[in-house]
């Protein structure tokens, strides 16, 4: 079990650990105000868990570090460097923060090995059959080898999230970003999708994860990151907020969640 992170205050030093920092960050969809001033850092080998009810700006915040949304103010740095705007400074970006969306996104008209592969021999430039070698293993680590043949219509929902991290991890990205990556699963299927996440962060990677699985919260967070309506209310260890919210507002969503 990962262990909590205790000192929330970020010194200079901290900040040098920084793998991705945030300041001041504002984002606008319209009149919609969807971030409101985020100022928020990652440092390496954390998992930090965002919570919050729906609409109040998590998966706005997992797209605009991976500048799949601009930001309207603020600044984002990722590894030292500022966030890039486009070319290939923002392919390089995107190939070392990966991303698990709700809905999978893989390639239909492709294998699942093929889906795994892609990237690697695209945009890294790995030759093929090392690729395939590296696809497998990934395969066989996030329990679906078996299915590297198949076709993405051919998989379960679960399988097919596993595919979309394997995908994520064949770029041997600094981060990976979740954006909750359970939502779209029938209930039997998220725990298997869980644990694949459980067992990376136990291995150290670098990870945000928007999702509304407590239980996820609890056993891998470092730190849990409570938002709504476009801004973090309070961040703390798991224990610290799950037992102890010190805002009326997470006491609140946390007293509706946790009873269901």
């Amino acid at each position: 079990m990962k262990t909590p992170l205790l000192l929330l205050t970020m010194t200079e030093a901290d900040r040098s650990t920084s793998l991705v920092s945030l300041e001041k960050v504002n984002k606008h969809f319209g009149a919609l105000h969807v971030l409101r001033d985020i100022d928020l850092d990652v440092t390496r080998g954390e998992v930090v868990v965002v919570i919050g009810p729906s609409g109040g700006g998590k998966s706005t915040l997992c797209r605009v570090i991976n500048r799949l949304e601009t930001i309207d103010s603020g600044s984002i740095t990722f590894d030292g460097h500022s966030l890039a705007v486009e070319g290939r400074a923002l392919a390089r970006l995107r190939s070392e923060v990966g991303m698990v969306f709700q809905q999978f996104n893989l390639f239909a008209h492709k294998t699942i090995l093929e889906n795994v592969t892609l990237g690697p021999t695209k945009v890294r430039k790995i030759a093929r059959a090392q690729a395939e070698q590296r696809g497998m293993e990934l395969l066989e680590r996030v329990g679906i080898a078996s299915q590297a043949a198949k076709y993405p219509a051919q998989l379960s929902g679960g399988q097919q999230q596993r595919v979309a991290i394997a995908r994520a991890l064949a770029m041997d990205p600094k981060m990976i970003l979740f954006d909750e990556p359970t939502s779209a699963l029938d209930p039997e299927m998220v725990q298997e999708v869980l644990d694949v996440m459980i067992s990376l962060a136990r291995d150290g990677m670098t990870m945000l994860v928007v999702t509304h699985e407590m239980g996820f919260a609890r056993r891998a967070a470092n730190r849990v990151v409570f938002m709504s309506d476009g801004q973090i209310i309070e961040q703390a260890a798991p224990d610290e907020f799950f037992t102890n919210p010190s805002t009326d507002r997470a006491r609140d969503f946390l007293s509706k969640i946790l009873t269901h």
